[in-house]
């Protein structure tokens, strides 16, 4: 399952904001690994087992992730969507992101 959402923000801003989305993941049991602009995603959710990598450029967040399947596809799409937004929303302060996750 591939997924791209469009940022207008500077790289080493986005990337300290999806750093900080992928912490509030840790908390629910997802691990990753970052490496540069790069992070591998492993874990379970819902039950099923998780592997992604992201990727952080100039323009966007996007990457690939192991497809939860027909039934849990368009909600996973939809969750990842919603989260890289907020996390990638510039009218929210990087330190305010562990305040306002949703």
């Amino acid at each position: 399952m591939e997924f791209h959402v469009s940022h207008a923000l500077p790289r080493a801003e986005a990337r300290a904001r999806i750093e900080k989305l992928t912490s509030y993941w840790s908390r629910h049991g997802i691990q990753s690994t970052w490496n540069g602009d790069e992070a591998q995603l492993n874990g379970k959710v819902l039950g099923m087992h998780l592997v992604a990598t992201l990727r952080v450029t100039d323009t966007q967040v996007g990457g690939e992730a192991s497809d939860p399947g027909m039934l849990f596809r368009g909600q996973a799409k939809r969750y990842l969507t919603e989260k890289f937004a907020h996390f990638l929303n510039p009218a929210i302060p990087l330190a305010d992101l562990d305040k306002h996750h949703s």
